[in-house]
């Protein structure tokens, strides 16, 4: 089900079932006559009790939700703490508490009104259509949950309509209709692609095989008139993969090279290529995995999620950039077939891996997937994926790893995550880092010192850039969560996503 958003007073048709008022503390304090008018006298009284008993302080994601009993003409009236010049992260947060408390009270249509005193700030700063936008992914992405598959199917949320409704003199500051229009399709379009990803990497690894993520990813080409290509074994096996293809042996399920092709520059030279890990099930190999916890595994694909919903975003936004999309999709299982430590392996590239471990997978066949971009035209690159457990003791759940050999188009990604409220952060490339890679069998092995290895699984996959610009995300803390926070919800996250898409949509 989808929900619907307008930006405007008030017309015609059902009256909404909630009220949203973001509030600062300081709208709080005061009492009696020298108080200033909240909502009505009565509501105001029982909100300011609250605040004086200590029970809701308006702080940032706070909510309060009273029932009106009449005394207004909604039913229910939810308020949301906020500080005002919170910026965009900060919006985002308010909106996703709002949607959280009106998916408690199950209503189906609410109004959020819109206040100078309190978001005037931040749309002088940031924009109006960047602050539609960052309210609307709010709302839909605390919305867009994890749906089980049960005998008795239910719907996620029942919230059909939210309208944004201006204040009296709103309008003349801050609000031109067109401008917040465009941000909350924006909005909707980009929460559409998370949603899509999160989707996709909560389905269950009996299900999602390399070849079915081949057949969304070309449902997804199809219905966007994309270019697809899907690479079988037998191809990949003609065109050198060896890195997928010696990861992907050991599962009765083949695997697959998908590569999207997006054109919405057809003049420039200019081509991204995002690259996304796609292990749809990860065992850890011969290297097999602790049992416990293996059954998250099945978000090892979401590197491969988050470029699919990122090309989704980028393809309805007809972002004038080009891009190619390639996600190396295998299972890593153990077995008599499967490849095991101390093999030597031939990339796509020609250079020769030693494996040392066969639950360092995921860069073996991201080195073909960045050799599949640049021989397809790729001219920078970057690549995400749920790459280490390293990166989890150094960020915890909280940033996404970042690895580079181009200043430049680090900051890009830096400035991008910082829009889209998705941290990340740079990791060293210190040369000691690379000499853990160093091998005597071969070129290089896929695993060195358990130290630093979030940089040094970063710095195998840098090996096969080409000298190209290029930026690892390691999403590996941050693709997966063990409980709600913000409008993130258990379980996959669809994280990237939108920081891909404000990285590649104004890019020229």
């Amino acid at each position: 089900m989808a929900t619907s958003f307008i930006y405007g007073a008030r017309s015609g048709g059902q009256m909404p079932e909630a009220l949203v008022r973001f509030i600062t503390e300081e709208q709080l304090k005061g009492s009696g006559v020298s108080a200033n008018l909240i909502v009505q006298s009565e509501i105001d009284a029982r909100l300011r009790s609250s605040y004086t008993k200590e029970i809701f302080q308006a702080k940032p994601e706070q909510t309060e939700v009273l029932p009106t009993f009449g005394l207004f003409e909604v039913p229910y009236i939810v308020f949301v703490g906020y500080k005002a010049g919170s910026g965009l992260d900060g919006l985002r947060r308010a909106a996703a508490a709002a949607a959280k408390a009106l998916k408690s009270i199950r209503v189906k249509g609410a109004e959020v009104l819109l206040q100078s005193t309190v978001i005037g700030q931040d749309i002088t700063d940031k924009g109006a259509d960047a602050v539609a936008q960052a309210l609307t992914e709010g709302f839909l992405l605390a919305l867009h949950d994890r749906k089980p598959l049960k005998k008795e199917m239910a719907e996620r949320f029942l919230l059909e309509a939210v309208t944004f409704k201006p204040e009296e003199g709103f309008e003349e500051k801050h609000g031109d209709k067109l401008v917040w229009e465009q941000g909350i399709v924006r909005g909707q379009i980009i929460a559409d692609g998370v949603g899509y990803a999160r989707d996709l990497t909560n389905l269950p690894g009996n299900d999602l095989t390399p070849e079915r993520l081949a057949f969304h990813a070309e449902e997804l080409a199809n219905t966007h008139d994309l270019e697809i290509e899907v690479i079988d074994e037998w191809t990949a096996t003609e065109q050198g993969m060896g890195g997928l293809l010696a990861v992907g042996q050991g599962s009765i399920n083949p695997p697959r090279m998908i590569v999207i092709h997006y054109k919405g520059a057809p003049e420039s030279s200019e081509t991204w290529g995002l690259i996304g890990k796609g292990i749809t099930f990860d065992t850890g190999g011969i290297s097999l995995k602790k049992a416990p916890g293996m059954e998250e595994m099945i978000s090892d694909m979401g590197g491969a999620a988050a470029v699919l919903g990122a090309v989704k975003a980028i393809a309805e936004l007809k972002a004038q950039v080009n891009l190619i999309a390639v996600i190396p999709t295998a299972e890593n299982m153990p077995s008599d077939r499967a490849y095991k430590p101390g093999d030597v392996i031939r990339t796509m590239s020609g250079y020769t891996v030693e494996v040392v471990n066969t639950d360092a997978e995921g860069r073996i066949v991201l080195a073909d997937g960045l050799t599949t971009a640049i021989r397809r035209g790729a001219t920078k690159l970057v690549d995400v994926a749920t790459l280490t457990g390293a990166v989890m003791i150094t960020l915890g759940y909280e940033a996404t790893g970042a690895v580079t050999n181009n200043d430049q188009l680090m900051s890009e990604v830096i400035q991008a995550s910082e829009k889209s409220g998705e941290q990340v952060w740079p990791l060293p490339t210190y040369p000691a880092f690379k000499k853990a890679l160093k091998s005597d069998a071969a070129d290089l092995k896929n695993a060195g010192s358990s130290y630093g290895g979030a940089s040094i699984g970063g710095l195998f996959i840098g090996h096969f850039a080409e000298d190209l610009p290029w930026v690892h995300l390691d999403i590996g803390g941050t693709a997966w969560i063990e409980s709600s926070r913000g409008w993130e919800p258990k379980g996959a996250t669809g994280v990237m996503v939108r920081t891909l898409v404000e990285l590649t949509r104004n890019a020229n």
